[in-house]
């Protein structure tokens, strides 16, 4: 009898655990078509965090092309943001997606910090063009 409580209430904690994850999703938005290869300075997608962990200061986004990772996109700085975890088109720059006339797979990932501790990360992932 002790033994499923106790299972009921381990599944609890992982359940728990689980929808506290922070989650990341994002738009282009109306950035420039590019497929030269040469990307555009342009202003960041529109992006929405779920799940950010109490506490969180900052948050810092980087993007990165899964096909030519060695590619620096750049990202944000580390930003305030508010609580709704919502943050708009353009509130910074970074090197547009640009693949040489191909289709190719983006990844941003947003890191939360407490000052230097980081608190959690999450990512979400697009082609670019779709």
């Amino acid at each position: 009898m002790f033994k499923p409580a106790l299972l009921s209430f381990g599944l609890i904690l992982v359940a728990s655990a689980a929808a506290a994850e922070m989650t990341l999703s994002f738009e282009w938005g109306n950035i420039p078509a590019c497929n030269t290869g040469k990307p555009n300075k342009v202003g960041s997608p529109a992006f929405i965090l779920r799940g950010v962990p109490e506490g969180t200061t900052t948050v810092q986004f980087k993007l990165k092309d899964r096909d030519a990772p060695r590619y620096n996109h750049g990202g944000s700085k580390r930003l305030k943001i508010s609580g709704d975890g919502q943050l708009p088109f353009g509130v910074f720059k970074y090197k547009s997606p640009c693949p040489p006339g191909e289709v190719h797979t983006y990844e941003w990932t947003a890191t939360a910090r407490k000052g230097g501790k980081v608190l959690a990360k999450a990512t979400a992932v697009r082609k670019y063009p779709e």
